[in-house]
């Protein structure tokens, strides 16, 4: 009766808003999520997942020295990747090639809030502020005075890291739900700020002519000349990130996750530590949003939505939380996988919540979330 109660009100919900298909539709897959958590919880499913994942387990001490041999820490399997990474745009439209660079955005984006959500357990939904604050610093700099791309990623960052210690220091003493939703009020008060002061950001009408990357003299504006920056941008913040994880800083950060008092209660100061993270996971977005602003020359409001933090979250809890290589498998999945199946991108935001449904009841920590150590 439940069932029929519950997916029967989930239909009449989307009636109004996706009409008679979506709603059936919805009702439908609500339905089945509840029948799967119902029979995956009855004695002889429980019995049958257990062997099972005993039988994996055997499966997996087997074939580990094997695949040990061929890590991807290997520099056979490095050197492999990163010709794959270096060819793979020239057999590629231009179309796929911009697929490419905006889903290593998104791959830095993610890297970046994991510091906070994945090791430090705050949870931020207003990340995108900070992305639109290092845009929007370059954009003003760019078409104001005239300063380049390079000396741009440096003052889109730092711009980003100051708003972040300006919001950080009073708020971060809050914790829980609390720290969510001053950061939610955070990202809906900048994107109404560059909404309404039209003198500094343009309004809805945003800035324009943003000056292009140049490098020797060159001025990139090809997509094949943005790929290789974003490769770029990702692969310096992946060897940053990994020395981040491993240091003192960042076992402090994984003590704070999981008991902050017990980490206080050790002697680590978790008021400083978390500001640390803070500032430095919004110094990221900043430079994110140079990038952006120099690659399309043209920064709105409307780029800047609530939409794009639950994206970026979505990536992190998908692939993983305090897994570099889950984090990037979860941007892979959320950016492309959208574009392989554009035929049905009515039902994307469906597919995204189901998603995450089934990811909270059969595999909480997410898709790469059980490797002990970042990859």
């Amino acid at each position: 009766m439940p069932i029929v109660v519950l997916s029967i009100a989930s239909g009449l919900m989307m009636l109004p808003l996706a009409g008679p298909w979506n709603a059936v539709v919805t009702s439908s897959v609500v339905a089945l999520i509840m029948v799967l958590a119902i029979i995956t919880g009855t004695a002889p499913a429980k019995r049958l997942i257990s062997e099972a994942v005993d039988r994996s387990s055997r499966l997996r001490a087997f074939v580990l020295p094997y695949i040990s041999v061929v890590s991807l820490k290997s520099p056979v399997v490095s050197v492999l990747t990163a010709t794959f990474l270096v060819v793979l745009p020239f057999l590629l439209n231009d179309y796929y090639r911009d697929v490419l660079t905006l889903t290593g955005m998104y791959i830095v984006l993610a890297l970046g809030l994991n510091l906070v959500v994945g090791q430090t357990g705050l949870l931020n939904l207003g990340y995108v502020a900070f992305y639109a604050i290092g845009a929007y610093t370059y954009a003003i700099l760019s078409t104001g005075y005239g300063l380049s791309f390079w000396p741009g990623l440096a003052a889109g960052g730092a711009s980003a890291a100051l708003c972040a210690m300006l919001v950080g220091i009073p708020t971060l003493r809050l914790r829980g739900d609390y720290f969510a939703i001053v950061t939610l009020g955070m990202g809906e008060i900048t994107r109404i700020v560059l909404n309404n002061w039209d003198g500094m950001t343009g309004g809805p009408n945003g800035i324009a002519k943003i000056s292009r990357p140049t490098f020797a003299g060159y001025v990139m504006q090809t997509t094949l000349d943005f790929y290789f920056l974003a490769l770029f941008l990702v692969m310096v913040t992946v060897f940053a990130m990994r020395r981040l994880i491993y240091s003192r800083i960042g076992r402090a950060w994984i003590a704070i996750r999981e008991d902050e008092i017990a980490a206080e209660a050790m002697g680590i100061d978790t008021y400083r530590l978390k500001l640390l993270a803070f500032v430095l996971a919004s110094s990221w977005a900043g430079i994110v949003g140079v990038f952006f602003a120099a690659k399309m020359a043209f920064v709105s409001p409307e780029s800047f939505t609530f939409f794009e933090s639950v994206m970026i979250l979505c990536m992190v809890v998908l692939g993983g939380m305090g897994s570099i290589s889950g984090i990037i498998l979860g941007a892979l999945l959320l950016i492309m996988l959208p574009e392989i199946f554009r035929d049905f991108q009515d039902y994307r935001m469906l597919a995204f919540g189901v998603a995450l449904v089934l990811m909270m009841v059969f595999r909480p920590q997410g898709l790469l979330g059980s490797i002990k150590k970042a990859i």
